[in-house]
């Protein structure tokens, strides 16, 4: 549960895969509709849609070589030597806006 927060989180549930190093999570949420989304790390993510979003989060916690993102499966290859930590956090938090300790900003 996220305390002191607005936005929704994301119900999040990782499935097992059949490949070392790649993780999936299936979410409550769909985020693509039917478009696959594939991101690789070192590409520009231009785009400002909650995949686009997601996938530069999951970039910038580091260890994640790429993204694939279809529906409401989100699924992870995560760098040698790197865990999954912290990704599954990440993608609940998707949607949280504002967070304990930072100003809203007002528009």
């Amino acid at each position: 549960m996220v305390i002191g927060v607005m936005g929704q989180p994301i119900v999040v549930t990782e499935k097992p895969s059949a490949r070392p190093g790649v993780l999936r999570f299936e979410l409550n949420r769909v985020l693509t509709g039917m478009g696959h989304e594939r991101y690789t790390r070192g590409e520009e993510i231009t785009g400002h849609r909650p995949p686009d979003e997601l996938a530069r989060r999951l970039f910038e916690h580091g260890g994640v070589d790429g993204v694939h993102i279809y529906g409401n499966v989100v699924t992870v290859v995560v760098a040698r030597g790197h865990s999954g930590a912290g990704i599954k956090e990440i993608i609940e938090s998707l949607y949280i806006y504002y967070r304990e300790g930072v100003t809203p900003a007002i528009v």
